[in-house]
């Protein structure tokens, strides 16, 4: 059954917070000392970082949360995924590089992929990469693929059904919703398994109800999706 993407005008976007991290613990207490609190506290270092794992693992929500912390400490960042057909030159003032679904990259997003990364290590910024692979799996250009290994490298995991529906559970339960076995099937198959996109749907689920004084049903899902 076809998955329906969640950036359909949902409330909210990725940020550390909301990353539900289950067996992803450790990567997720990672970017987080490197963020920091936006006043400074932070153990940022220039070590590149590289995250993979499969789809739904939440690679692309953790690169995204970190770029709106960046963001909202007053820093700008260079961003390149494989949407990105024309990337532009490196720029001094990127406090850090992100560099998403870097397995997908083209030869001319390679090059520039490689190009970034040489000068934020000699500029000492951050690089925080993701792709599905492991290093030594990715087919890239050999001098981008070894540096992608140099540093730390956390291997990302899918929760599994039962810890998901465990999580909506208990998140459901703290918003005073209850969520059938029906909905809960619903939106486990029908929706991104990325947890964190989840739990934005089960936010915009309960605003709506609330909005239309309907409990959450299938029915329901299917008419707030036909309103957005």
């Amino acid at each position: 059954m076809r998955q329906i993407a969640l950036d359909i005008g949902l409330g909210g976007g990725p940020t550390l917070s909301n990353f539900v991290p289950g067996p992803n613990e450790a990567v997720l207490r990672h970017l987080q000392l490197w963020v920091g609190d936006g006043r400074g506290a932070t153990l940022r270092s220039p070590v590149p970082t590289y995250l993979w794992g499969p789809a739904g693992s939440g690679k692309t929500h953790l690169l995204k949360a970190v770029r709106e912390a960046l963001r909202e400490q007053g820093a700008a960042v260079g961003w390149l995924d494989a949407s990105v057909a024309e990337p532009p030159a490196f720029d001094e003032r990127w406090a850090a590089v992100l560099l998403d679904d870097v397995h997908l990259y083209t030869a001319v997003q390679q090059h520039a992929a490689f190009n970034w990364f040489v000068h934020a290590q000699t500029g000492h910024q951050w690089v925080l990469a993701a792709g599905e692979r492991a290093p030594a799996g990715l087919q890239l250009r050999e001098d981008l693929r070894t540096r992608l290994g140099w540093g730390h490298v956390y291997s990302l995991q899918v929760l599994s059904e039962a810890e998901r529906r465990a999580v909506l559970r208990r998140a459901a339960d703290a918003r005073g919703v209850f969520l059938g076995d029906e909905v809960m099937d619903f939106m486990l198959t029908r929706f991104s398994r990325d947890l964190g996109s989840l739990i934005q749907l089960l936010d915009q689920l309960d605003a709506y109800a609330l909005q239309t004084q309907r409990a959450i049903t299938v029915p329901m899902i299917k008419s707030m999706l036909q309103d957005l």
